[in-house]
């Protein structure tokens, strides 16, 4: 069986944020057309479908090192923070991205809430190795070397 582990991260978050768009079980919200991705950008993404990016990003985040909380993934997908003339800081990622995604692949069914923070449901699991199975098929197709592997 095909993990997630087995697959290249990009192709895998890519191939996931199409089958959320597609299934409509993610939308963004409102305010994401003007929102930047935390305090260290100073611009807005300019991929269009970055919430679905993000949200599958998510995804995979957590079936990797989940029980994951909104804190932990601010410190993923924050960076570095250029202060002007003063030396450059790490600044988190924005919150309120994380925590809505969150919260919309929880009502999806593909995470589940724990005390601790919030882990990868079975739904969720299944998901994302079929999409991982579906992509390991487009690379060997591709590339036969690799269904050795």
């Amino acid at each position: 069986m095909t993990t997630v582990y087995d697959v290249p991260a990009e192709t895998l978050i890519n191939s996931t944020a199409q089958k959320l768009k597609n299934d409509q079980k993610v939308t963004p919200p409102e305010w994401a057309r003007f929102a930047k991705t935390g305090a260290h950008k100073e611009l807005s993404p300019d991929n269009a479908d970055w919430w679905f990016v993000r949200c599958a990003s998510i995804l995979r985040r957590i079936y990797i090192d989940g029980p994951v909380g909104v804190s932990r993934l601010r410190s993923f997908y924050g960076g570095r923070h250029r202060n002007g003339v003063t030396r450059v800081h790490f600044s988190k990622g924005s919150g309120s991205i994380a925590r809505e995604a969150l919260q919309q692949l929880e009502k999806a069914g593909f995470v589940k809430a724990q005390k601790t923070g919030r882990i990868i449901s079975p739904t969720g699991q299944s998901f994302l190795d079929n999409a991982a199975n579906e992509v390991k098929t487009e690379l060997t197709k591709s590339n036969p070397a690799l269904a050795k592997y």
